[in-house]
């Protein structure tokens, strides 16, 4: 399909760039600028989003909280093609990326993505945090993974955020984004509560800041709920930089969690994102990739990860009609 011949390029222009790129490693000790262009980057100004649309889902790791090898055995169990996966994972195969790719293959599974993690912008780290996402782009790439996610922890405490800290995470961003592309791997921004793009106008800022060519959005359409925003109408405007996104619920809270949240994430069709309005979206625009569902944890205790993904599944099938 469409989809594969499109990743078999995006792997094709790593290794054809692969002559002509820094070594990783230099980029912890100095910013030695990458052979640009290495390939023909032309590909990369054009929208991801092409028709016809199609829709993959996957489902994310985090639920399990660190239990990889159960949420690689049970999301493949639900019957999804797909798998995101978190920074965490390098621990038992940083050093053997061939293992987790048979492993899985054996599930019938494909990593869409790895949570990279934030992105500083603190003075003097950015070298060291160029590296890091580096790295683990490289991994995703030997893992024959698709996208690489990022966030940030770049929100400053104490004072509102500037002009300044949106400028810099974008050139951040940016550099990171240059380097995974010569590894074959797209970059995609997570907005999320927290972090400097919380809000809609300050994920704005941020894609604005961030070359689109190297940078995408990965958008997590609860999170962009619960920081003022439309998901649906965010679909809309960034219709022709959408790399991937994150499908998960949001519920107020009574009385502010122990973390102080007066909110929590749930399961598809239990909180109050318009789920509806936001595949209608991803129809409008003829989104074709991939829609990771996503539960930050379990919200109820007397379930598991399983039987939370199970309820999600059930939702899209029976409720939007769409096929996992």
């Amino acid at each position: 399909m469409v989809l594969l011949s499109r990743r078999h390029f995006i792997v094709g222009l790593g290794a054809v760039a692969a002559a002509s790129v820094v070594p990783v490693k230099t980029f912890a000790s100095g910013l030695e600028p990458p052979l640009y262009p290495p390939v023909d980057l032309s590909y990369f100004n054009n929208p991801i989003t092409a028709a016809p649309g199609m829709i993959r889902f996957g489902y994310a790791a985090i639920t399990w909280n660190g239990n990889d090898a159960q949420a690689i055995k049970e999301i493949s169990e639900l019957g999804f093609s797909g798998i995101q996966l978190r920074s965490n994972i390098l621990k038992d195969y940083g050093e053997r990326p061939k293992a987790l790719r048979e492993l899985l293959d054996q599930n019938h599974l494909e990593m869409v993505a790895l949570s990279s993690g934030g992105v500083s912008i603190a003075p003097g780290s950015e070298n060291d945090e160029i590296a890091k996402h580096v790295r683990n782009a490289k991994f995703v790439h030997d893992v024959g993974g698709r996208y690489l996610q990022v966030t940030d922890s770049a929100r400053p405490k104490g004072r509102k955020p500037e002009a300044a800290d949106f400028k810099e995470l974008g050139r951040v961003l940016t550099e990171i984004g240059k380097r995974a592309v010569d590894l074959g791997v797209p970059v995609g921004y997570h907005n999320h509560m927290g972090s400097l793009g919380e809000a809609p106008d300050e994920v704005d800022r941020i894609m604005e800041a961030a070359d689109p060519r190297y940078v995408k959005l990965e958008l997590d359409i609860a999170h962009y709920q619960q920081g003022g925003g439309d998901p649906a109408r965010a679909i809309r405007q960034y219709h022709d930089r959408l790399l991937f996104l994150h499908i998960k619920d949001v519920e107020n809270l009574t009385t502010s969690d122990e973390r102080g949240r007066a909110y929590r994430w749930v399961e598809l069709g239990r909180g109050r994102v318009n789920l509806p309005a936001v595949f209608a979206a991803l129809k409008d625009v003829k989104f074709r990739g991939w829609a990771v569902i996503e539960l930050d944890s379990v919200p109820d205790k007397s379930r598991t990860p399983k039987e939370c993904a199970q309820i999600s599944k059930k939702y899209v099938e029976e409720k939007l009609g769409m096929k996992i």
